[in-house]
């Protein structure tokens, strides 16, 4: 008997999201859907995926809520993907990573992520909303509950 607890059971928030959020392919088209992508011929297009990849990435982010799926055309029956809120809430963490990933893997050319208004490259920081204070400027204890 295995008794390992798989990461989308433990108490873990960070092992959980993992658990669902910790493929390459998810990530890259939620961040496509924040960019404005609906359509599966978008997405592949964009990522370069292979169809029945990205058949099952979209039907997993739908049925863990992130995406909603919404008929646009009866003949031939499609489909366009629209974030819901789980989705939208994951766009923070996505600038996180991309900062992180400038940061650390910033070699050759590099996406710009800006403002729309001002034209200005964002710098993206995660911060305690209860303290006020950036999140790795103090320490975090973890506390089962």
């Amino acid at each position: 008997m295995n008794s390992k607890i798989s990461s989308s059971e433990s108490n873990c928030p960070i092992a959980r999201g993992l658990a669902l959020l910790g493929d390459e392919w998810s990530m890259l088209i939620l961040r496509d859907a924040h960019s404005g992508l609906t359509r599966f011929d978008q997405f592949k297009k964009s990522l370069g995926i292979a169809p029945t990849m990205l058949t099952n990435r979209l039907e997993m982010l739908t049925a863990e809520n992130l995406l909603e799926r919404r008929r646009y055309s009866d003949r031939p029956p499609r489909d366009e993907y629209t974030l819901t809120e789980a989705g939208r809430d994951c766009l923070p963490l996505l600038y996180m990573m991309g900062a992180w990933g400038r940061k650390h893997r910033g070699e050759g050319k590099l996406t710009r992520f800006v403002d729309a208004e001002t034209g200005v490259d964002i710098q993206p920081i995660a911060i305690d909303a209860v303290t006020g204070a950036e999140i790795g400027s103090r320490q975090i204890r973890m506390v089962s509950t």
